[in-house]
């Protein structure tokens, strides 16, 4: 039985480890409303980034809901993922969509990697 927690060690916290993944990704898929970057690590796990700027999204209620579901995505698929950072970063267009449209558009990123 999994356990889809989404616990502090599956989250990239620090910028160096941010700056990893943005530096030297190992791969990169991308659609007009979000992309995701991956980088390989030795943890064992798959850990999680989210860059949502506020130049692209204007108000902070629409990236909190992004992050919202960009998490949960994550989370139920992270059994299913390689051991890699990942960095999801949301693009002007994604906050014209249903949230529907976005689970979708996620999903279909995240089978890139698995």
């Amino acid at each position: 039985m999994f356990n889809y927690l989404f616990p502090k060690n599956k989250r990239l916290l620090y910028s160096i480890n941010f700056q990893n993944v943005f530096d030297k990704p190992c791969q990169k898929y991308h659609t007009l409303e979000a992309s995701i970057l991956g980088r390989n690590n030795k943890l064992g796990y798959p850990r999680l980034g989210i860059s949502i700027s506020r130049k692209n999204i204007k108000y902070a209620h629409h990236r909190n809901l992004i992050k919202r579901l960009v998490r949960e995505t994550f989370r139920l698929l992270q059994y299913k993922l390689p051991s890699m950072d990942f960095i999801v970063i949301a693009q002007k267009n994604i906050s014209h969509i249903s949230n529907k449209c976005i689970i979708d558009i996620l999903n279909h990123l995240w089978a890139y990697y698995y």
